[in-house]
Protein backbone atom coordinates (compact mmCIF):
# COMPACT_ATOMS: atom_id res chain seq x y z
CA UNK A 1 0.00 0.00 0.00
CA UNK A 2 1.57 3.41 -1.45
CA UNK A 3 1.06 6.37 1.08
CA UNK A 4 -1.59 8.05 -0.94
CA UNK A 5 -3.63 4.87 -0.52
CA UNK A 6 -2.75 4.87 3.73
CA UNK A 7 -3.83 8.59 3.81
CA UNK A 8 -7.22 8.03 1.84
CA UNK A 9 -7.85 4.85 4.61
CA UNK A 10 -7.22 7.00 7.72
CA UNK A 11 -9.46 9.60 6.12
CA UNK A 12 -12.18 7.45 5.68
CA UNK A 13 -11.08 5.79 9.32
CA UNK A 14 -11.17 9.20 10.50
CA UNK A 15 -14.69 9.56 8.63
CA UNK A 16 -16.20 6.27 10.04
CA UNK A 17 -15.81 7.75 13.51
CA UNK A 18 -17.10 11.03 12.98
CA UNK A 19 -20.25 9.49 11.68
CA UNK A 20 -20.51 7.21 15.07
CA UNK A 21 -19.74 10.69 17.04
CA UNK A 22 -23.21 11.73 14.58
CA UNK A 23 -25.11 8.95 15.88
CA UNK A 24 -24.55 9.08 19.08
CA UNK A 25 -25.40 12.95 19.08
CA UNK A 26 -28.84 12.07 17.64
CA UNK A 27 -29.59 8.92 20.24
CA UNK A 28 -28.30 10.98 22.87
CA UNK A 29 -30.49 14.06 22.29
CA UNK A 30 -33.58 12.15 21.70
CA UNK A 31 -32.81 10.43 25.35
CA UNK A 32 -32.36 13.48 27.20
CA UNK A 33 -35.32 14.42 26.13
CA UNK A 34 -37.49 11.71 27.40
CA UNK A 35 -35.83 12.09 30.67
CA UNK A 36 -36.30 15.47 31.26
CA UNK A 37 -39.73 14.29 30.95
CA UNK A 38 -39.47 11.30 33.80
CA UNK A 39 -38.23 14.78 35.50
CA UNK A 40 -41.17 16.90 34.80
CA UNK A 41 -43.30 14.10 36.38
CA UNK A 42 -41.66 14.22 39.93
CA UNK A 43 -41.91 16.54 42.81
CA UNK A 44 -41.37 19.61 43.00
CA UNK A 45 -42.33 20.15 38.88
CA UNK A 46 -46.13 18.41 39.54
CA UNK A 47 -46.58 21.21 42.27
CA UNK A 48 -46.29 24.25 39.73
CA UNK A 49 -48.36 27.50 40.30
CA UNK A 50 -48.62 27.57 36.55
CA UNK A 51 -48.29 25.13 33.41
CA UNK A 52 -45.26 27.45 32.20
CA UNK A 53 -43.46 27.35 35.47
CA UNK A 54 -41.87 23.79 35.65
CA UNK A 55 -40.25 23.35 31.96
CA UNK A 56 -39.38 26.87 32.06
CA UNK A 57 -37.25 26.32 35.59
CA UNK A 58 -36.34 22.54 34.10
CA UNK A 59 -34.91 24.29 31.30
CA UNK A 60 -32.99 26.77 32.96
CA UNK A 61 -31.49 24.00 34.88
CA UNK A 62 -30.66 22.13 32.00
CA UNK A 63 -28.81 24.18 30.40
CA UNK A 64 -27.09 25.40 34.21
CA UNK A 65 -26.21 21.43 34.31
CA UNK A 66 -25.29 21.57 30.84
CA UNK A 67 -23.07 24.09 30.73
CA UNK A 68 -21.21 22.76 33.81
CA UNK A 69 -20.47 19.31 32.31
CA UNK A 70 -19.41 20.74 29.61
CA UNK A 71 -16.99 23.22 31.36
CA UNK A 72 -15.35 20.23 33.54
CA UNK A 73 -14.99 18.62 29.69
CA UNK A 74 -12.99 21.89 28.51
CA UNK A 75 -10.83 22.13 31.93
CA UNK A 76 -9.50 18.51 31.43
CA UNK A 77 -9.03 19.39 27.55
CA UNK A 78 -7.39 22.53 29.00
CA UNK A 79 -9.01 24.57 26.78
CA UNK A 80 -11.11 26.73 30.35
CA UNK A 81 -8.85 29.67 29.52
CA UNK A 82 -10.23 30.46 26.38
CA UNK A 83 -13.73 31.51 27.63
CA UNK A 84 -12.68 34.61 29.28
CA UNK A 85 -10.97 35.03 26.04
CA UNK A 86 -13.79 34.43 23.47
CA UNK A 87 -16.33 36.34 25.33
CA UNK A 88 -14.92 39.26 24.90
CA UNK A 89 -14.71 38.94 21.29
CA UNK A 90 -17.03 39.93 18.36
CA UNK A 91 -17.68 36.05 17.81
CA UNK A 92 -17.87 35.25 21.15
CA UNK A 93 -20.52 37.64 21.77
CA UNK A 94 -22.62 36.58 18.74
CA UNK A 95 -22.53 33.45 20.41
CA UNK A 96 -23.76 34.88 23.76
CA UNK A 97 -26.57 36.64 21.78
CA UNK A 98 -27.11 33.32 19.87
CA UNK A 99 -27.96 31.52 22.97
CA UNK A 100 -30.57 33.75 23.92
CA UNK A 101 -32.38 32.50 21.18
CA UNK A 102 -31.54 28.68 21.74
CA UNK A 103 -32.06 28.77 25.44
CA UNK A 104 -34.73 31.28 26.72
CA UNK A 105 -36.70 30.63 23.47
CA UNK A 106 -35.66 27.64 22.33
CA UNK A 107 -35.01 25.56 25.30
CA UNK A 108 -38.57 27.31 27.03
CA UNK A 109 -40.40 25.92 23.68
CA UNK A 110 -38.67 22.67 23.94
CA UNK A 111 -39.27 22.22 27.78
CA UNK A 112 -43.32 22.87 27.22
CA UNK A 113 -43.44 21.05 24.82
CA UNK A 114 -42.57 18.38 26.26
CA UNK A 115 -44.72 18.35 29.05
CA UNK A 116 -47.54 19.39 27.41
CA UNK A 117 -47.54 17.35 23.68
CA UNK A 118 -45.03 14.56 24.93
CA UNK A 119 -41.53 14.02 24.50
CA UNK A 120 -41.65 11.84 21.24
CA UNK A 121 -43.92 14.37 19.39
CA UNK A 122 -42.05 17.31 20.77
CA UNK A 123 -38.55 16.47 19.49
CA UNK A 124 -40.11 15.59 16.43
CA UNK A 125 -41.58 18.72 15.78
CA UNK A 126 -38.27 20.62 16.70
CA UNK A 127 -36.29 18.54 14.20
CA UNK A 128 -38.06 21.21 11.87
CA UNK A 129 -35.38 23.57 12.83
CA UNK A 130 -32.89 22.80 9.74
CA UNK A 131 -35.51 24.30 7.43
CA UNK A 132 -36.79 27.29 9.53
CA UNK A 133 -33.11 28.15 9.75
CA UNK A 134 -33.56 27.96 5.88
CA UNK A 135 -36.11 30.25 5.52
CA UNK A 136 -34.72 32.75 7.69
CA UNK A 137 -31.23 32.90 5.90
CA UNK A 138 -34.01 33.83 2.82
CA UNK A 139 -34.86 36.36 4.67
CA UNK A 140 -32.09 37.87 7.28
CA UNK A 141 -28.91 36.62 5.19
CA UNK A 142 -30.66 37.26 1.64
CA UNK A 143 -29.15 33.71 0.48
CA UNK A 144 -30.62 31.59 -2.47
CA UNK A 145 -31.39 28.10 -1.62
CA UNK A 146 -31.73 25.79 -4.39
CA UNK A 147 -34.88 23.52 -5.54
CA UNK A 148 -33.54 20.45 -3.21
CA UNK A 149 -33.86 22.71 0.00
CA UNK A 150 -37.63 23.91 -1.14
CA UNK A 151 -38.30 19.99 -1.23
CA UNK A 152 -36.76 19.63 2.43
CA UNK A 153 -38.80 22.75 3.31
CA UNK A 154 -42.16 21.32 1.87
CA UNK A 155 -41.43 17.70 3.57
CA UNK A 156 -40.91 19.34 7.15
CA UNK A 157 -43.78 21.06 7.37
CA UNK A 158 -45.81 18.39 5.90
CA UNK A 159 -44.15 16.48 9.02
CA UNK A 160 -45.04 18.28 11.46
CA UNK A 161 -49.13 18.23 10.05
CA UNK A 162 -48.51 14.65 9.95
CA UNK A 163 -47.05 14.26 13.50
CA UNK A 164 -49.89 16.63 14.95
CA UNK A 165 -52.62 15.50 12.96
CA UNK A 166 -54.27 12.67 15.53
CA UNK A 167 -52.97 13.39 19.71
CA UNK A 168 -51.84 10.59 21.86
CA UNK A 169 -54.30 8.70 23.95
CA UNK A 170 -57.12 11.15 25.02
CA UNK A 171 -56.67 12.82 28.22
CA UNK A 172 -53.50 12.35 28.38
CA UNK A 173 -51.55 15.36 26.86
CA UNK A 174 -54.63 17.76 27.50
CA UNK A 175 -52.82 20.48 25.67
CA UNK A 176 -51.88 18.74 23.11
CA UNK A 177 -51.72 20.79 20.29
CA UNK A 178 -50.65 24.50 22.85
CA UNK A 179 -47.45 21.58 22.94
CA UNK A 180 -46.95 21.13 19.40
CA UNK A 181 -47.08 25.15 19.43
CA UNK A 182 -44.74 25.77 21.52
CA UNK A 183 -42.10 22.95 20.01
CA UNK A 184 -42.62 24.96 16.70
CA UNK A 185 -42.01 28.10 18.82
CA UNK A 186 -38.47 26.05 20.12
CA UNK A 187 -37.49 25.02 16.12
CA UNK A 188 -37.69 28.99 15.41
CA UNK A 189 -35.46 29.56 18.48
CA UNK A 190 -32.99 27.12 17.53
CA UNK A 191 -33.02 27.87 13.83
CA UNK A 192 -32.52 31.79 14.74
CA UNK A 193 -29.75 30.43 16.92
CA UNK A 194 -27.93 28.49 13.66
CA UNK A 195 -28.30 31.92 11.38
CA UNK A 196 -26.47 33.86 14.56
CA UNK A 197 -24.01 31.41 15.44
CA UNK A 198 -22.99 30.71 11.84
CA UNK A 199 -21.31 34.01 12.00
CA UNK A 200 -19.51 33.56 15.51
CA UNK A 201 -18.81 29.60 15.36
CA UNK A 202 -16.38 29.76 12.13
CA UNK A 203 -13.83 32.21 14.51
CA UNK A 204 -14.27 30.31 17.59
CA UNK A 205 -13.25 26.53 19.37
CA UNK A 206 -16.56 24.67 18.90
CA UNK A 207 -16.18 22.97 22.14
CA UNK A 208 -15.87 26.27 23.57
CA UNK A 209 -18.48 27.53 22.23
CA UNK A 210 -21.28 24.99 23.40
CA UNK A 211 -19.74 25.88 26.92
CA UNK A 212 -20.59 29.78 26.53
CA UNK A 213 -23.54 28.63 24.78
CA UNK A 214 -25.07 27.26 27.70
CA UNK A 215 -23.38 29.65 30.82
CA UNK A 216 -24.99 32.74 28.47
CA UNK A 217 -28.47 30.64 28.53
CA UNK A 218 -28.54 29.90 32.03
CA UNK A 219 -27.68 33.20 32.68
CA UNK A 220 -30.27 34.88 30.81
CA UNK A 221 -32.77 32.52 32.20
CA UNK A 222 -31.67 33.65 35.78
CA UNK A 223 -31.36 37.10 35.88
CA UNK A 224 -34.08 37.82 33.56
CA UNK A 225 -36.42 34.96 32.58
CA UNK A 226 -37.39 33.50 35.97
CA UNK A 227 -37.31 37.25 38.10
CA UNK A 228 -39.27 38.91 35.48
CA UNK A 229 -41.91 35.63 34.85
CA UNK A 230 -42.38 34.48 37.96
CA UNK A 231 -40.64 36.41 40.64
CA UNK A 232 -38.95 34.73 43.63
CA UNK A 233 -41.37 31.68 42.97
CA UNK A 234 -38.86 30.22 40.12
CA UNK A 235 -35.94 30.62 42.22
CA UNK A 236 -37.98 28.20 44.89
CA UNK A 237 -38.43 25.53 42.60
CA UNK A 238 -35.00 25.08 41.91
CA UNK A 239 -33.94 25.09 45.61
CA UNK A 240 -36.81 22.95 46.33
CA UNK A 241 -35.59 19.90 43.20
CA UNK A 242 -32.42 20.25 45.12
CA UNK A 243 -34.18 18.39 47.76
CA UNK A 244 -35.49 15.82 45.56
CA UNK A 245 -34.31 13.05 43.69
CA UNK A 246 -35.88 14.96 40.68
CA UNK A 247 -32.32 17.11 40.31
CA UNK A 248 -30.41 14.14 39.61
CA UNK A 249 -32.42 13.10 36.69
CA UNK A 250 -31.75 16.56 35.23
CA UNK A 251 -28.50 16.22 36.01
CA UNK A 252 -28.50 12.91 33.75
CA UNK A 253 -30.28 14.53 31.17
CA UNK A 254 -28.29 17.56 31.31
CA UNK A 255 -25.09 15.21 30.99
CA UNK A 256 -27.19 13.56 27.66
CA UNK A 257 -27.60 17.21 26.31
CA UNK A 258 -24.22 19.06 26.62
CA UNK A 259 -22.33 15.25 25.56
CA UNK A 260 -24.76 15.56 22.77
CA UNK A 261 -23.84 18.97 21.18
CA UNK A 262 -20.01 18.08 21.69
CA UNK A 263 -20.26 14.85 19.66
CA UNK A 264 -22.30 16.60 17.04
CA UNK A 265 -19.30 18.93 16.82
CA UNK A 266 -16.95 16.37 16.74
CA UNK A 267 -18.96 14.58 13.95
CA UNK A 268 -18.99 17.98 12.21
CA UNK A 269 -15.05 17.88 12.13
CA UNK A 270 -14.34 14.38 11.77
CA UNK A 271 -16.80 13.51 8.89
CA UNK A 272 -18.32 16.63 7.55
CA UNK A 273 -21.43 19.19 7.94
CA UNK A 274 -24.12 17.51 5.99
CA UNK A 275 -23.29 14.16 7.66
CA UNK A 276 -23.29 15.03 10.73
CA UNK A 277 -26.43 16.77 10.82
CA UNK A 278 -28.35 14.31 8.91
CA UNK A 279 -27.15 11.67 11.75
CA UNK A 280 -27.72 14.42 14.21
CA UNK A 281 -31.26 15.03 13.31
CA UNK A 282 -32.08 11.43 14.29
CA UNK A 283 -32.95 12.28 17.24
CA UNK A 284 -36.69 12.55 16.19
CA UNK A 285 -36.61 8.99 15.70
CA UNK A 286 -34.61 8.21 18.48
CA UNK A 287 -36.55 10.16 20.89
CA UNK A 288 -39.43 7.56 19.82
CA UNK A 289 -37.56 4.67 20.83
CA UNK A 290 -36.53 5.95 24.05
CA UNK A 291 -40.18 7.12 24.90
CA UNK A 292 -41.55 3.77 24.32
CA UNK A 293 -38.65 1.71 26.47
CA UNK A 294 -38.89 4.24 29.15
CA UNK A 295 -42.18 5.66 29.72
CA UNK A 296 -44.38 3.81 27.73
CA UNK A 297 -45.07 5.96 24.59
CA UNK A 298 -47.39 4.52 22.41
CA UNK A 299 -46.25 4.35 18.61
CA UNK A 300 -48.87 6.03 16.46
CA UNK A 301 -48.26 5.63 12.56
CA UNK A 302 -48.92 9.36 12.50
CA UNK A 303 -45.86 9.64 14.64
CA UNK A 304 -43.69 7.32 12.92
CA UNK A 305 -44.01 8.89 9.43
CA UNK A 306 -44.42 12.09 10.09
CA UNK A 307 -41.51 11.90 12.38
CA UNK A 308 -39.65 10.11 9.02
CA UNK A 309 -40.76 12.86 7.29
CA UNK A 310 -39.44 15.06 8.89
CA UNK A 311 -36.14 13.37 9.16
CA UNK A 312 -36.02 13.05 5.18
CA UNK A 313 -37.15 16.67 5.30
CA UNK A 314 -34.14 18.12 7.65
CA UNK A 315 -31.73 16.14 5.65
CA UNK A 316 -32.33 17.39 1.88
CA UNK A 317 -32.34 20.90 3.48
CA UNK A 318 -28.66 20.25 4.90
CA UNK A 319 -27.19 17.83 2.60
CA UNK A 320 -27.16 16.53 -1.15
CA UNK A 321 -27.76 12.87 -0.18
CA UNK A 322 -25.40 11.81 -2.80
CA UNK A 323 -23.12 13.07 -0.71
CA UNK A 324 -23.81 11.67 2.31
CA UNK A 325 -22.84 8.29 1.02
CA UNK A 326 -19.74 9.30 -0.05
CA UNK A 327 -16.83 9.35 2.59
CA UNK A 328 -14.10 10.62 0.31
CA UNK A 329 -15.42 13.77 0.26
CA UNK A 330 -16.08 15.52 2.94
Amino acid sequence: MNTTERLEKQEIGHAKRGLLFGVVSGASWGLSGVIMSIAFGMAPFTDGVSLLLAPIVGAAMHDGFAGLWVFFYNLFNGKWREYGRTIRTKPGMLVCLAACFGGPIGMSGYMLGITLAGPSYALAITAIYPAIGAVLSVIILKEKIGIRTWIGILLSITGVMIVSWVPPAAGMYPYFYAGIGLACLAAIGWGTEGVISGFGMDMVDPEVAVGIREAASFSVYLVAVLPIMFGVVGYQMIAAAFTTTSVWIIIVAALLGGGSYICWYKAINMTGASRAMALNITYALWSVFFGWLLIGTVITPNLIIGGLVITCGAILVGANPKELINLRSK
